[in-house]
This record gives structure tokens, sequence and C-alpha cells, in this order.
């Protein structure tokens, strides 16, 4: 019976990182966690469209914090005010 061959295999290649990004994805993962899975996972979703926290607008970033269930009474009403939206609480 012979092995079952992966639908979509893999491939190694090499790549250059700066030496502070490798030591930070070091300090990120643990021991039994893999590099190659990160990275893939990584490019996974940046090639898929997902979006990520620095490619929001600073009003995006504003309105999706107003709404934080962890949005104290202050900054919720400062927010507001800066949306243009008005507060009820």
């Amino acid at each position: 019976m012979s092995r079952r061959r992966a639908s979509n295999p893999t491939k190694a290649i090499s790549i250059t990182l700066k030496q502070s990004t490798l030591d930070e994805l070091d300090e990120l993962l643990t021991y039994k966690q893999s590099r190659s899975l990160y990275v893939q996972t990584s490019l996974d979703l940046r090639m898929s469209g997902s979006k990520y926290i620095a490619d929001a607008t600073t009003l995006n970033l504003m309105a999706a914090l107003r709404v934080r269930d962890d949005c104290d009474q202050f900054l919720h009403k400062l927010l507001s005010q800066l949306l243009g939206i008005d507060s009820l609480v």
C-alpha cells in the first residue's frame, strides 16, 4: 500500500529576516511550535485579504475602541465627541 500524497505539498525555501524579527518570533513561539507553520499561517491570512490593525484608519480604530466592553466612561465620551456621535453613556 503506497503512502497518500498531500493535496498541497510543502516546499522548503530560504528567507532572510532581520535578527530582531527572528528574536521576536522565537519569543512568541513555544519550543514545540513551528516557525514554518507560523509564517505559513501569517502569509495565508495576509494573502486572503484579512485585515490587520496596521491597515485600519485612525477613525476605524477609534470607533472599534469606543464599542469595547472595557472602554471606560470618560474614554467612551471622548471618542464619541471626536467621532461626532451622540454619547448615551
